[in-house]
């Protein structure tokens, strides 16, 4: 495919440290980019250890992984003054000129963190059971307010005492008619589900 006249798509994900970011970063490059020319930039404070995770992780080839440190806060970087991440995207599009979709990995972060509408054009939230089954109920704008609230590592609930029909009730009635999906990231459980609502919602000519 080519490269929208109006640039690539550009989907914002975001979520607390160890929520699965990176694992849903990489499951969705996996599963789109023999459909679609796909791009990452990745978010870290003081490292580039998520992008090169992602090459470890074979998601992708290195010159379409893009790793930035954001320094401080890092929901600055997604939010108030997005312009590191704007000029990564930049270098990106320099190096592979026909990018369909471009993914943006924030820090990890509390629930107050969003993207802005200058810098991602669909954001995915990504919570984990083991945060505690209470995290949908306390809401943030984050989780009420992301395009698609994705509830992973749902294999670990019986483990961490998470009562997966509450987090639903919860997710159901902070959320409204925004959808929400529950995953087991790791071992791919949701993944398509993920990839085919940015495809749907990002408007990606099917292939």
């Amino acid at each position: 495919m080519t490269c929208s006249p109006h640039g690539p798509l550009r989907v914002g994900i975001g979520g607390p440290v160890g929520s699965g970011k990176t694992t849903l970063t990489a499951e969705l490059c996996k599963a789109m980019r023999d459909r679609y020319s796909v791009g990452v930039v990745t978010n870290d404070i003081y490292t580039r250890e998520d992008a090169e995770a992602l090459t470890r992780m074979q998601a992708l080839s290195a010159d379409r992984i893009e790793g930035v440190e954001t320094g401080g806060c890092p929901h600055t970087a997604i939010r108030e003054d997005a312009s590191i991440n704007l000029r990564a995207i930049e270098r990106l599009c320099e190096r592979v000129p026909d990018l369909d979709i471009v993914f943006i990995e924030s820090g990890g972060d509390n629930l107050a963190a969003t993207f802005s509408p200058d810098l991602a054009d669909i954001s995915l939230y990504v919570i984990s059971v083991c945060q505690g089954d209470d995290i949908p109920r306390k809401g943030g704008p984050a989780i009420t307010r992301s395009d698609l609230l994705i509830i992973n590592k749902t294999d670990l609930a019986p483990h961490v005492d998470a009562d997966l029909e509450r987090m639903r009730r919860d997710a159901e009635a902070g959320r409204g008619e925004n959808p929400f999906l529950f995953t087991d990231l790791k071992r791919g459980m949701g993944t398509e589900s993920v990839a085919d609502f940015v495809i749907g919602r990002g408007g990606l000519a099917a292939t």
